[in-house]
C-alpha cells in the first residue's frame, strides 16, 4: 500500500510517500481501507519530538488520526464490526500512550490514517458506523474537532441568550464549536481575519472581530457592555490568554484547548478532547441534520499529503484540510 511516512523526528520535511506492507489485524483489531483522512496539527506533534521523552515514536511512522473508510478484515474476538461496514472515527499512535487513554476508554490506537489501509482497536467509543446520509469526506473531518467541541459545550453549560467569545473561530475546532453554540441559541462573537468573516458568520457567528485587534478585550467589551458570559479559546497560546480574560463578566466561564496551556493560577480551565460512548453517533446525526456543516476547504490526493501538512503549518487555513485516497471513493 501507499502511505505517508516520517523516517525520523523533524518537521514536515521528514514526511514522504512510500510503499509499506498492508497491516494485518491482530486480536481485537480491524483493518480499514481509508477513504478520506482529515488533518490535525496534533498529527505533527509526535513527529516533532516535543513528546520524545514521554512518548518515543517508532519509525517509520505514519501520521494521521481522523478518518472515514470501510472495514476490510477483522481480527480474532471482534464482534462490533464486520467486513463491509462503513465507519469513521479516530485513533492515535501507540506511542501516544497516556494521551490515547485520556482520549477514550478503552484507548483508541491506530497504525496511522495517512495510508490506504490502517488498523484500529475495534472496541472503543472513538469509532462508529457512518450513516449512509453522511459522506465520507464530511465524516473524516468530524472526530477530533467535534469531540473537542462537545466537552467544551458540556463544561460551559451554555444556554440560549448567553454571549460567548470564541477565539480562533475560523479554525478546525471552530467549525464545530461555533455551529453547536449557535444551535443552542448562543450569541457567538468569533475572532478571525477579515477575509474569513463570511465563513465564520456562515458557521453561525453573530459578530466577528479581527483577532489582530490591538486590544481584543477592549474590542469585545464594546459589544456586550459588562463582558461576555463565556470565553472559548481555540488559538491563543496560554501566556497570551490572560490579557483577554477581562472581557468576561464576573462568574463567566473561561475555557481553553490551545497548546501550551495557560498557568492554572489564571483560573482558565483547559478542556481535552474526549470520546464518550455514543458521542460519534450523536455528532453524525447532527451532521446529517445540517447542524454540523462540512468545513472542508481544501482537498489533496494521498500523493500530495506531505504538501497538505506543509500548508497546514505554513499557510493560513480556514476550516479543515482533507486527504483522499486514490482509487477509493470519498462518497458513499
Amino acid at each position: 500500500m501507499r502511505a505517508l511516512i516520517a523516517g525520523g523526528y523533524g518537521g514536515v520535511e521528514v514526511l514522504e510517500l512510500a510503499d509499506r506492507p498492508v497491516p494485518q489485524p491482530g486480536r481485537g483489531q480491524i483493518q480499514v481501507r481509508i477513504a478520506a483522512a482529515g488533518l490535525n496539527p496534533a498529527d505533527l506533534r509526535l513527529v516533532s519530538g516535543v513528546f520524545m521523552e514521554s512518548a518515543p515514536v517508532a519509525f517509520p511512522h505514519v501520521p494521521g488520526s481522523d478518518f472515514a473508510g470501510t472495514v476490510t478484515a477483522t481480527g480474532e474476538g471482534v464482534e462490533r464490526f464486520a467486513p463491509g461496514d462503513e465507519i469513521f472515527g479516530l485513533g492515535l499512535a501507540r506511542a501516544a500512550g497516556d494521551m490515547a487513554t485520556a482520549l477514550s476508554s478503552p484507548p483508541s490506537f491506530t497504525t496511522g490514517t495517512m495510508a490506504e489501509y490502517a488498523l484500529f482497536d475495534a472496541d472503543t467509543p472513538a469509532l462508529a458506523l457512518r450513516p449512509a446520509e453522511l459522506p465520507a469526506e464530511h465524516a473524516a473531518i468530524l472526530p477530533i474537532a467535534a469531540l473537542t467541541a462537545l466537552p467544551l459545550l458540556r463544561a460551559g453549560d451554555y444556554t440560549a441568550g448567553m454571549t460567548v467569545l470564541v477565539i480562533g473561530a475560523a479554525g478546525g475546532v471552530g467549525g464545530a464549536v461555533v455551529p453547536l453554540l449557535a444551535a443552542r441559541g448562543v450569541h457567538v462573537i468569533g475572532t478571525a481575519i477579515p477575509e474569513d468573516e463570511a465563513y465564520v458568520r456562515g458557521l453561525g457567528a453573530s459578530e466577528v472581530i479581527d483577532y489582530r485587534s490591538a486590544d481584543l478585550a477592549e474590542e469585545t467589551l464594546r459589544r456586550p457592555p459588562g463582558g461576555v458570559d463565556g470565553l472559548v479559546n481555540l488559538a491563543l497560546p496560554g501566556p497570551s490568554l490572560p490579557a483577554v480574560t477581562r472581557a468576561v463578566r464576573q462568574g463567566g466561564r473561561l475555557l481553553n484547548i490551545a497548546f501550551p496551556s495557560p498557568d492554572p493560577a489564571t483560573k482558565i480551565e483547559t478542556v481535552y478532547t474526549r470520546a464518550r460512548p455514543g458521542d460519534l453517533d450523536e455528532l453524525a446525526a447532527l451532521a446529517v441534520k445540517g447542524v454540523l456543516p462540512s468545513t472542508v476547504t481544501r482537498r489533496y490526493p494521498l500523493e500530495e499529503a506531505a504538501r497538505a501538512y506543509a500548508d497546514l503549518v505554513a499557510r493560513h487555513v480556514a476550516g479543515k484540510l482533507l486527504v483522499t485516497m486514490g482509487g477509493v471513493s470519498a462518497g458513499r
